[in-house]
C-alpha cells in the first residue's frame, strides 16, 4: 500500500520544512490514539499545547510530527516544522483536496448529519473506494484532519459539517469543495447563539457557498426553512434537489415504518426504488431519500445504494439498539445519549412509541436536558410533554434544570424519578429496570445521559446488538 504522505510531499503542501525521508500512513492529534505510521500534528489550543506529547506520539509509533519548534529529545529528522499548526494542518488538507479526483459530498443539518454521513459511508463504501469523517469529525480541526487522511486514490469522500454559530461552515465547506451538498433539516438549535431558527438557517446555507461549479444543493422540502435554503443555494449557482414527503425530485411512494426497520419505496429522480432502511424511524426514512439524491449527484448507483440500507445501522449515541441480557431475561436499549433538541427528542419519542416491550415490560424514557437553546429553553422542555404522552410511555426519569419544566406537566402516574443530574439517580434507574423493558436514553452531550447509558450496559450478562 502507497503511503498517505511522504516528507517531502507533506513538506510541499504545508510549505514546511524537514530534513527526513519518513513516509506516514495516518494522520493525529491525539497521543491516545495515535498508530503506527501517523503524523501528530501538535495543536496549540487555549489550554493545551500539544508540543509537550511530541515525544509521547514519537515512542508510541509516530514516524514524525508535524511542529512550530525543535522538541528536546526528539530527532530533528522526525519534524517536519510549519509557522503554525493549524494553519498547517489546514495546508496539508488542501494538498489532499487538490490531488484527489474524488467526487465529495458535505453533510450539515440540525439533526441527522452524523447517522446520515454514516449511512453514506456504507453504501457507498460497497461500490468503491470511500473515505468519511470519523465519529463528529465537524468543526475547524476535525475537517482538514479528515481531508488530509484521504488517500489519494479515493472515489468518493464524506464529509460532516457542523457549527454552532454563524460563519463556521463557510470556512470549513470552502476547504472541503463538495460537488454535492446537502441539508438535512434546520431545527431549533443553539439557539442561545442566534436570534432565531431562521438565523440558523442562514448558517446552514453556508454551505453552498463551498459548492463546485455546476455542484448539486440537496434540501429538506419538508423544512419550514427549504425556501430560504433554495434561495441561498440559487445564489450560489447549485442545482437544486429536493427530498421530502411533500415532493420533489426524490419522495416517498409508500412507507411502512416498522420497530428495527423501515419497508420504503420511492420515486428517486423518476426512478423507482423498493428497499429496507435497517435503522428505524421516520427520520431515517425521511434522510435516506436525501441520501440517495446525493449519491445520484456523485455519479454512483442509485439501486445498489438503497440496496444496501438494510445493512445500516443507528449510530452510538444515535439511536443504537441493544437487547440486554439480565437476571430473568432481557431489555432493549435506545441510545440517543449523543444530542438532543426539541425535533430529535420528538423523533426519538416517536420510535420509543412504536418498539414492543416484553411480557410484562414497559416503555421508559429517560432524559437530559436539551442545551444551548437560550431564553425559549423552559418552554421547549415544557412542550416535550406532548410527545412524551403520544409515544404511549409507561415511565419517565428526567434529570437538569431544564427536564424540571417537562417533570411539571407530566402526569404523577408516569413520573420514576427527578434528579438535578444524571449522575444523582444513576443507581437508582438502574436499579428500576426489569426484564421486557424498552429503555430510550436522550439528552445533549453536556447532560451525561452517557452515564446512565453504561451503568445499564454494566447490568449485562450478555449483549447482543439490535
Amino acid at each position: 500500500m502507497s503511503a498517505l504522505w511522504t516528507a517531502k510531499d507533506a513538506a510541499a503542501a504545508t510549505s514546511g520544512k524537514t530534513s527526513g525521508s519518513w513516509e506516514i500512513n495516518g494522520v493525529s492529534i491525539d497521543t491516545r490514539t495515535i498508530k503506527d505510521g501517523d503524523l501528530f500534528v501538535a495543536l496549540v489550543g487555549e489550554n493545551r499545547d500539544a508540543h509537550g506529547f511530541v515525544g509521547e506520539a514519537i515512542s508510541k509509533g509516530a514516524a514524525a510530527a508535524l511542529v512550530t519548534r525543535s522538541i528536546g529529545g526528539v530527532d530533528e529528522s522526525r519534524l517536519l516544522f510549519v509557522r503554525d499548526t493549524q494553519d498547517g494542518l489546514e495546508a496539508l488538507g488542501a494538498g489532499a483536496r487538490a490531488r484527489t479526483k474524488a467526487k465529495i459530498a458535505a453533510i450539515t443539518g440540525s439533526a441527522g448529519k452524523t447517522s446520515t454521513k454514516e449511512a453514506l459511508r456504507t453504501v457507498l463504501g460497497m461500490q468503491a473506494a470511500t473515505h468519511a469523517s470519523e465519529a463528529s469529525y465537524n468543526n475547524l480541526w476535525g475537517v482538514p484532519l479528515t481531508l488530509a487522511r484521504m488517500p489519494a486514490a479515493t472515489r468518493y469522500g464524506i464529509f460532516e459539517i457542523g457549527m454552532n454559530h454563524a460563519d463556521e461552515i463557510r470556512p470549513l465547506v470552502k476547504q472541503v469543495k463538495p460537488d454535492v451538498a446537502m441539508v438535512t433539516t434546520v431545527e431549533a438549535v443553539h439557539l442561545a447563539h442566534f436570534e432565531n431558527v431562521e438565523a440558523i438557517a442562514h448558517a446552514k446555507a453556508e454551505i453552498f457557498e463551498g459548492l463546485a461549479p455546476g455542484g448539486v444543493a440537496v434540501i429538506n422540502a419538508d423544512n419550514a426553512h427549504a425556501a430560504l435554503l433554495a434561495a441561498a443555494a440559487n445564489k450560489a449557482g447549485a442545482r437544486i434537489w429536493t427530498f421530502g414527503e411533500k415532493g420533489g425530485e426524490a419522495q416517498f411512494i409508500s412507507l411502512s415504518l416498522g420497530e428495527t426497520s423501515s419497508e420504503i419505496e420511492a420515486d428517486i429522480l423518476g426512478e423507482q426504488v423498493r428497499f429496507t432502511y435497517g435503522a428505524p424511524g421516520r427520520h431515517f426514512a425521511q434522510n435516506a431519500l436525501g441520501l440517495l439524491l446525493v449519491v445520484k449527484a456523485l455519479g454512483a448507483d442509485v439501486r445498489a445504494a438503497a440496496e444496501a440500507l438494510r445493512e445500516v445501522r443507528a449510530v452510538k449515541g444515535r439511536g443504537a439498539r441493544e437487547t440486554i441480557k439480565i437476571e430473568g431475561g432481557s431489555f432493549d436499549l435506545l441510545d440517543e445519549s449523543y444530542n438532543a433538541n426539541p425535533a430529535s427528542m420528538a423523533a426519538a419519542l416517536a420510535l420509543l412509541g412504536v418498539a414492543k416491550p416484553g411480557p410484562g415490560g414497559r416503555r421508559i424514557a429517560i432524559l437530559g436536558d436539551m442545551l444551548e437553546l437560550g431564553p425559549q429553553s423552559d418552554a421547549m422542555h415544557a412542550a416535550l410533554a406532548a410527545p412524551v404522552l403520544a409515544s404511549s410511555c409507561d415511565l419517565v426519569f428526567a434529570s437538569g434544570p431544564s427536564m424540571s419544566h417537562l417533570w411539571a406537566q407530566l402526569p404523577v402516574s408516569i413520573r420514576g424519578a427527578y434528579a438535578q443530574t444524571s449522575a444523582d439517580f444513576v443507581d437508582l434507574v438502574a436499579a428500576d429496570i426489569r426484564p421486557g423493558d424498552v429503555v430510550m436514553i436522550k439528552g445533549s452531550l453536556g447532560s451525561r445521559m452517557g452515564l446512565i447509558v453504561e451503568a445499564l450496559k454494566a447490568r449485562a450478562i450478555e449483549t447482543a446488538a439490535g
